[in-house]
């Protein structure tokens, strides 16, 4: 299969695909594949939509890309083969078959190629990259965020949702409005209702005033909601009305409130693969993925490496620095499973112990003692297992006390730099005694 960019007209041709099912009750039925992705399964909302019981209701994607034609199966009960070969993610040869329950479909791709469009940008608000692979997300968004349409992001962690989410809204003519964004996964099950929605006074115990919930207070803006995957069964309805309705009713009130808002949905769990599995909706899942985008990870676009290593260095360092070669060849043979977080993260380490230009491995033994100061908060005197519990607990009050001074008290921000979810933070904070007062 060839591929070739099209400079003029900022698009690149990939290979047009269709299927053909050759065996089955919807025997017959054919889908030329015209978008960079379609669900195949027996829901509704499915491009190929098919009717035999032992194909789950999302069963897997096809997804045209600048690599290839590639089949992900989404958790589906009875699992997708390719050629006799059981797949979860892989790529589709000409007229290879494939099997999806009892179902047979036929692949072949087409004479035409089909034609993805490209961003001329490097760049999408502060969300970088001028690889292919961002470029065709860039080309997305130019078309998606000025509208009013509900955006699922898909990616995982660490490959940086919330900036995406950010930067649609500041592309959107909402943009003069808030921007809210919440973790669906770091507020306990009990509390999050009241937390989108709201409460009124003496609607439970604790709820001392009238509280608005976070779908009054993004009126006139976004409200990005982040891990929407951890969103609990019970409360997916009234997400689904108030999505529906645009119209928000307080725990313990019966007064219905209009709301003016954009919401932007992201999480790093396949949601066709929940939705399967009955944990999540799929009516919800359809209403969110009115557009669906799926972030790459880092080991997608290893071109981007150098000018996200440059753009860290320069942010921590300053504006002259320049990423030194040996360095520059470490990052370039990592796999970075925690993304760009991780990469940022790495490189603020490396500026911070001064080692640009070397691995902290080389630096650890050139000096093996202790820096002054610091063996004193090592007691030597007790057994070495209460002396290391004594160590990682000053060593994570010191850490968590530190990197909330740099976020300003932002718990969520915190969370970011350190590169852990917002949740496990909070879990944290509690381990240590720590209220988010302090």
């Amino acid at each position: 299969m060839q591929t070739r960019m099209i400079g003029k007209d900022g698009t690149i041709e990939v290979t047009s695909v269709e299927l053909s099912v050759i065996d089955g009750p919807d025997r017959g039925r054919r889908l030329r594949v015209a978008e960079p992705l379609v669900h195949v399964g027996t829901a509704p909302g499915s491009q190929l939509q098919l009717t035999d019981p032992t194909v789950s209701r999302l069963h897997c994607e096809v997804q045209l890309g600048p690599e290839g034609v590639r089949i992900v199966d989404s958790g589906s009960t009875n699992g997708t083969f390719v050629d006799g070969v059981r797949l979860r993610d892989g790529f589709l040869a000409n007229g290879a078959s494939m099997r999806v329950g009892t179902t047979t479909l036929r692949v072949q791709f087409g004479s035409e190629p089909y034609r993805l469009p490209l961003s001329m940008r490097d760049h999408f608000g502060d969300v970088l990259g001028g690889s292919v692979e961002m470029r065709r997300l860039y080309a997305v968004l130019e078309r998606v965020s000025p509208t009013e349409a509900t955006i699922l992001i898909q990616g995982e962690t660490g490959t940086g949702k919330e900036m995406v989410a950010r930067a649609i809204h500041d592309a959107s003519a909402r943009a003069k409005g808030a921007f809210v964004a919440v973790d669906c996964g770091a507020i306990a099950d009990n509390l999050i209702e009241s937390e989108l929605f709201g409460h009124v006074k003496g609607s439970f115990s604790g709820a001392f005033s009238d509280r608005e919930g976070l779908f009054e207070e993004a009126h006139g803006g976004t409200l990005f909601l982040d891990e929407i995957g951890e969103l609990p069964l019970s409360l997916q309805p009234k997400l689904l009305r108030a999505l529906e309705s645009r119209q928000v009713r307080r725990v313990g009130s019966n007064t219905m409130r209009p709301v003016d808002l954009r919401v932007v949905a992201a999480t790093n769990r396949p949601l066709a693969q929940a939705v399967n599995l009955g944990t999540f909706r799929e009516d919800l899942y359809y209403r969110l993925a009115v557009v669906e985008v799926v972030l790459p990870p880092l080991r997608a676009r290893r071109e981007d490496v150098a000018m996200l290593a440059r753009h860290f260095i320069q942010r921590f360092a300053g504006a002259d620095q320049q990423v030194p070669p040996d360095l520059l060849t470490t990052l370039l043979g990592r796999s970075w499973p925690g993304n760009v977080r991780e990469l940022r993260n790495f490189i603020e380490q490396r500026v911070s112990f001064g080692l640009a230009a070397e691995p902290i491995s080389v630096r650890s033994q050139r000096s093996p003692s202790l820096p002054p100061g610091l063996e004193a908060l090592v007691p030597a005197d007790v057994p070495f297992a209460e002396a290391r519990e004594a160590w990682m607990k000053t060593f994570e009050r010191t850490y968590v006390t530190s990197v909330l001074k740099r976020a300003g008290g932002n718990v969520a921000q915190a969370a970011e730099m350190a590169g852990i979810n917002r949740r496990l933070f909070y879990r944290l904070l509690e381990r240590l005694g720590m209220s988010r007062s302090e």
